[in-house]
């Protein structure tokens, strides 16, 4: 027997947008790295983790990832225990490495890549999507000093003819 019309919308509750959000992003890395490739990757997070990531209690400028035994590993993300979570017991080790969920197609071609080109794997932002704790992934390759200069001037002309362009345009 099938529910009546308000009987659905009083049993199901889908999931909102407002919780599809950034919760951290990691400037820096866009300012350090050529970034080649990106991927969305799943974690594999515990409960109290993912509460204090709701709360935005996270740090991932200095995370990486890592390959071990076939696998992924976002290392260097911190993740204060929730306060609420009742104590040390119940919490969790807030820089323990975090698994990253990837179909094995995508993961053998990033861990190819990194081994052949020296590349790094670095996190550019934590967000929600769907209820489930997301993070974008990026192979960067490391940017030297004149690198970085090199891109903040060309990003500045970039924003000086923009600018030009939209004055001509309001004219």
């Amino acid at each position: 027997m099938r529910p009546k019309a308000n009987e659905e919308q009083r049993y199901h509750r889908p999931v909102s947008d407002h919780a599809d959000r950034t919760v951290a992003s990691n400037r820096r890395a866009r300012h350090e790295y050529d970034l080649l490739d990106t991927w969305e990757a799943g974690l594999v997070l515990r409960g109290s983790e993912v509460k204090s990531i709701r709360d935005a209690k996270v740090q991932i400028a200095e995370a990486f990832g890592r390959e071990e035994k076939g696998e992924l590993w976002l290392v260097g993300m911190h993740v204060p225990p929730y306060a609420m979570s009742g104590g040390d017991s119940m919490g969790h080790d807030p820089d323990r490495p975090r698994k990253l969920l990837l179909h094995r197609s995508e993961i053998r071609r990033i861990v190819e890549r990194m081994n052949l080109e020296g590349l790094t794997l670095v996190p550019l932002k934590l967000y929600f999507k769907g209820g489930n704790a997301k993070v974008e992934v990026a192979l960067a390759r490391g940017r030297k000093l004149h690198d970085k200069r090199q891109a903040l001037t060309r990003k500045e002309a970039d924003r000086e003819a923009e600018r030009a362009m939209g004055a001509v345009r309001r004219s």
